[in-house]
């Protein structure tokens, strides 16, 4: 499958089979998060993969589980990232989690692997669940699992705002 069709068939899943991601499903997926471009290549990223008991701490966060087997909290430590100190000092820490986040995503889809991107969750809670590092900020959980026979995307997946609108071009 090539990259343009993986995109138009994936969608945020919100209903998985029990079944565990098989562990070196996880760890590929886990892999292409390590090898996403951050801004220069500074990796502020941290990554917690849960699954098992563990997904309480998910639980203790959100709502937005929807039974998914695994579950990443993506988050960024703050003194690790690059920022645009020459103009006013903006951290790239949010974006580099986004970027990494959506690669992991887009291979978890082509491993069969159905995602769920969640930012509804409770960062204090996150903090205190996962005894984060005053410096870690935490930015997405990506929940994993494989989509239930009766899975489907949300009914508004495929509308789309018309190209013009969202693409602006200066010649």
């Amino acid at each position: 499958m090539d990259l343009l069709q993986l995109m138009q068939e994936r969608y945020s899943c919100r209903k998985f089979k029990p079944q565990p991601v098989a562990e070196d499903v996880l760890g590929a997926i886990l892999e292409v998060g390590r090898l996403a471009p951050t801004a220069r290549d500074q990796q502020p990223q941290r990554v917690y993969a849960v699954t098992g008991g563990a997904l309480a701490k998910i639980d203790a966060c959100t709502q937005c589980r929807f039974g998914a087997p695994a579950a990443l909290l993506i988050t960024y430590d703050g003194a690790a990232c690059w920022r645009r100190a020459r103009y006013d000092d903006a951290p790239s820490g949010e974006v580099d989690a986004a970027i990494v986040t959506t690669h992991m995503m887009l291979e978890a889809a082509a491993r069969g692997v159905g995602s769920l991107w969640v930012m509804h969750f409770d960062p204090a809670a996150a903090r205190r669940e996962f005894a984060l590092p005053k410096a870690e900020i935490p930015v997405a959980m990506l929940m994993l699992g494989y989509p239930a026979e009766d899975a489907a995307p949300a009914p508004a997946h495929t509308e789309r705002k018309p190209m013009g609108s969202l693409v602006h071009f200066l010649r």
